[in-house]
């Protein structure tokens, strides 16, 4: 009989070309079906909740995979964790009632963005790839004001790239935070689910009202024009991180047992 195992993952997405399997290109989903294929003896396909663009990171991305394995779940996830590359790793692994399906039953999203804020000052050599690096002051209290404006469920397309196919771009966006943390500054970002692009856009236009640029009140501009050419331009991919990916309360509850 098949089960199925949810997986939580965690990768430093430099060297790969996004979560989504691609013909001739290094991606995080063919690393960890081709693997787990191996250990699980059997042809599984690795569906992930969040398709990540080439460069972002993860510290909580959830797949979940249909198997007939009888293998124990726990020793699955240490198989699996011995035999990945050093850029991805299984931090957790639970099997789940099936008809679990990462994607279709995530509520909500959290995604982190870092910056280095003082560029004056050299990044080490470990975070290099982990933070947008900017070489002017940023004024997190104006940043706070317009991110705030963003907050609710708005229409935003002109917060969002072309090449998302998507039936509506009406999301939810539940809180963004903004705190400097050390010589970083840190933007959260939750919501039911984002768009193409939409948090590095965000991050983008936050950061020219930051500079100076642009007053607050430019959030509004842009949620009611849907003009993509009046937001920020789009933040590079190395500061965001996919931080948890958020189920329903029986679930979570199954999990804990």
């Amino acid at each position: 009989m098949s089960r199925v195992i949810k997986l939580t993952i965690a990768y430093d997405g430099s060297r790969f070309h996004g979560w989504q399997r691609q013909a001739g290109v290094r991606t995080v989903q063919e690393e960890v079906e081709t693997v787990a294929r191996r250990v699980l003896r059997d042809p599984v396909d690795v569906v992930g909740a969040s398709r990540t663009d080439a460069g972002v990171h993860a510290a909580g991305q959830v797949a979940h995979v249909v198997t007939s394995t009888p293998m124990p779940t726990d020793r699955a996830r240490r198989a699996l964790a011995d035999r990945l590359p050093d850029d991805v790793t299984i931090v957790h692994a639970v099997d789940v009632p099936r008809g679990f399906h990462a994607s279709r039953d995530a509520l909500g999203k959290l995604y982190r963005y870092r910056i280095a804020a003082d560029g004056r000052k050299p990044v080490e050599r470990l975070r290099q790839n982990h933070v947008w690096r900017l070489t002017v002051p940023l004024d997190l209290a104006r940043m706070r004001v317009a991110a705030r404006r963003m907050v609710g469920t708005h229409d935003f397309a002109g917060f969002a790239n072309a090449g998302s196919p998507r039936e509506t771009t009406v999301r939810t966006v539940r809180r963004v935070t903004i705190r400097r943390v050390g010589l970083e500054c840190w933007i959260d970002v939750e919501g039911d689910g984002f768009l193409y692009n939409q948090i590095r856009i965000m991050v983008g236009t936050l950061v020219e009202i930051g500079r100076g640029h642009w007053p607050t009140e430019r959030v509004d501009e842009i949620l009611e024009t849907r003009d993509r050419r009046r937001a920020g331009p789009t933040a590079p991919p190395e500061g965001l991180c996919l931080q948890w990916i958020r189920y329903p309360a029986w679930l979570e509850s199954a999990n804990d047992g």
